[in-house]
């Protein structure tokens, strides 16, 4: 698993590129990202440990029947083990990153409200 993990982390998506070109600058600010990082017997796109939450970066492909099913049974997965899952569509990184950020600030900061109560 680490091993393909790895080989995803060389062939990023250029949505990918893009985002993790914004959340690795968040390192300074206490938001600590991992890509195409190992959880349990997934790859999940991008993760910040604390607070917990996921970011997937989907493709028109996860709108069909096959991927949003198994989409469903990986988020449910990620939210049984503590973990937010935030989808995000490639069109909107490319078309709105000012937005997709903004939505990651805002699940970033839900999840440390989260923590503290």
């Amino acid at each position: 698993m680490v091993k393909f993990a790895r080989a995803l982390r060389k062939r990023m998506t250029p949505h990918e590129v893009r985002l993790w070109s914004r959340l690795k600058t968040w390192r300074s600010e206490g938001y600590v990202f991992r890509r195409q990082a190992p959880l349990g017997r997934y790859i999940v796109d991008f993760v910040c440990f604390t607070p917990k939450l996921v970011i997937e970066l989907d493709g028109g492909q996860h709108s069909l029947d096959d991927h949003r099913a198994h989409d469903a049974i990986r988020d449910a997965w990620l939210d049984g083990e503590g973990f937010r899952v935030l989808r995000i569509w490639n069109m909107n990184v490319h078309n709105n990153m000012d937005g997709v950020l903004i939505s990651i600030r805002d699940a970033l900061e839900a999840g440390l409200r989260d923590k503290r109560q």
